[in-house]
């Protein structure tokens, strides 16, 4: 079993700004001045979309080949529905999205029947689509108090 842990950190700035981080890189994630941000960078649901087609288009690249599917333009368009009533305890619904859609945008000269395949494969080895569309074991590890 080949698992591979990789790893993150969020830190609250001023506001509800975060610095995200993980090896060497940085992200901001931030609320629009509707939701009490200044933003400064996508909020963390906005951050969960673009990860997901972020995913898609790398497995994108990363497959077509071995499916003979020339990209000369790959993209994707997500969204999701989000009842704010859940985040803001006004109502029971769930916090989170209760439903993404996404759509591919494939340029490419490639036979439909191949593209097809291809697509079914691509939405099978996604990591971010698989975590998102099963359940995953989420657990707060440990609660650290310093002074």
């Amino acid at each position: 079993m080949a698992i591979q842990t990789f790893k993150a950190t969020a830190q609250l700035q001023d506001g509800v700004q975060v610095k995200a981080t993980s090896r060497d890189f940085e992200l901001t994630i931030d609320e629009p001045k509707s939701l009490g941000g200044t933003d400064t960078g996508m909020n963390p649901v906005e951050v969960l979309l673009a990860s997901l087609g972020a995913c898609q288009s790398i497995v994108a690249r990363i497959y077509a080949p071995k499916f003979d599917v020339k990209l000369d333009g790959f993209s994707v368009d997500v969204e999701g529905d989000l009842d704010l009533d859940g985040f803001f305890n006004k109502s029971d619904v769930r916090p989170g999205y209760s439903d993404i859609r996404y759509t591919f945008r494939i340029k490419t000269d490639s036979p439909k029947e191949k593209v097809e395949e291809f697509v079914k494969f691509l939405e099978s080895k996604c990591p971010v689509g698989d975590s998102l569309a099963h359940p995953v074991n989420l657990k707060l590890d440990r609660i650290i108090i310093e002074n």
